[in-house]
């Protein structure tokens, strides 16, 4: 299979798309950061007729040639949206943007799912056209959108548990946070819609003003990327710090943290490091800028192990008919 395109937006591309997006990699409106939905276990047919499904859809391959991609709906993990009536309209993605959408993939599992499933489910872009009866909520929308994908694309998928090299995320110092890393305040505001282009995307202390979804914000630096969230588990911290950087494994979270908290990572890019034959696989990746922030702004550390990880496995899937 060929690796997939790495791709680092600039602050300015998260905010044209609506500003719940990725990092880098090859999704341009998804940030994983939870696991697959509960329920996803064994071969799942989304055709089941119980599940919910669109009132009216169509899908059609996108305009060759086409460099934009945009959508009405933000297609990350967060719960971040604009309610919009139950309207669904994208133009120009692949169909493994549709599929880590609607399972709410995140970092190592979008990877696995690119290496496993056919080249074209990431090469050919697809418009996707639908409305709901009613306005089902961002999560009934990804049901929604299995449905779509059972019906148009015949997708049959089901979850994996592995044991794979992963890095376990863990506190430098025992019950402390970094600076950039703070427990969610309990009485603050917390938006839920991407805010406006007119409107900023932090608050006054630099954190995002929307909860829920990783956000890209203007770096202070030349040549840095800068993202945050608001009130999101460790467990999606950790599972965004690996398509942040590009690691080539799981992060787990392993800092005994319970609740939810807001972040802040600034973090100069590091030129790619060339590939080494026989390089040992359990070596950490080299990224010293990325992994020194973390340790600065954040107080967290990662350290390579085996661990337990959920994977998407695509059983079949198929070209659309014509609608």
């Amino acid at each position: 299979m060929t690796a997939p395109t790495t791709i680092h937006l600039s602050w300015r591309t998260f905010r044209t798309i609506g500003r719940m997006v990725l990092a880098s990699g090859i999704l341009a409106g998804s940030l994983m950061a939870q696991p697959p939905s509960a329920g996803a276990s064994g071969a799942v047919k989304t055709e089941d007729p119980s599940k919910p499904a669109f009132a009216f859809m169509t899908v059609k391959p996108s305009k060759p040639g086409s460099a934009v991609s945009n959508s009405s709906f933000p297609l990350g993990p967060g719960d971040a949206y604009t309610p919009n009536g139950g309207y669904f309209a994208a133009t120009n993605f692949p169909l493994v943007t549709y599929i880590a959408f609607a399972w709410k993939l995140l970092g190592n599992q979008l990877q696995a799912l690119i290496a496993q499933a056919p080249p074209w489910v990431s090469a050919e872009r697809f418009d996707i056209t639908a409305r709901a009866g009613k306005d089902p909520g961002k999560d009934g929308m990804r049901l929604m959108m299995r449905s779509l994908l059972a019906d148009k694309f015949k997708l049959v998928v089901h979850n994996e548990t592995r044991e794979v090299p992963a890095f376990g995320m863990t506190l430098l110092k025992a019950g402390k946070t970094g600076p950039q890393l703070r427990a969610h305040p309990q009485k603050s505001t917390c938006e839920s819609k991407a805010p406006a282009d007119s409107e900023p995307i932090a608050d006054k202390e630099g954190f995002p003003v929307v909860c829920g979804s990783l956000v890209g914000m203007a770096p202070r630096a030349a040549g840095h990327l800068r993202l945050g969230a608001r009130n999101v588990t460790m467990a999606f911290i950790a599972s965004s710090l690996n398509q942040m950087s590009n690691l080539d494994r799981p992060v787990l979270d392993q800092t005994g943290l319970n609740g939810t908290f807001d972040f802040v990572l600034e973090w100069e890019r590091d030129a790619p490091a060339p590939a080494t034959a026989g390089a040992d696989s359990h070596a950490v990746v080299s990224l010293p800028k990325f992994l020194q922030a973390i340790q600065d702004q954040l107080g967290v550390k990662l350290e390579p192990q085996k661990g337990s990880a959920e994977f998407l496995v695509v059983d079949s899937v198929e070209h659309p008919a014509a609608n």
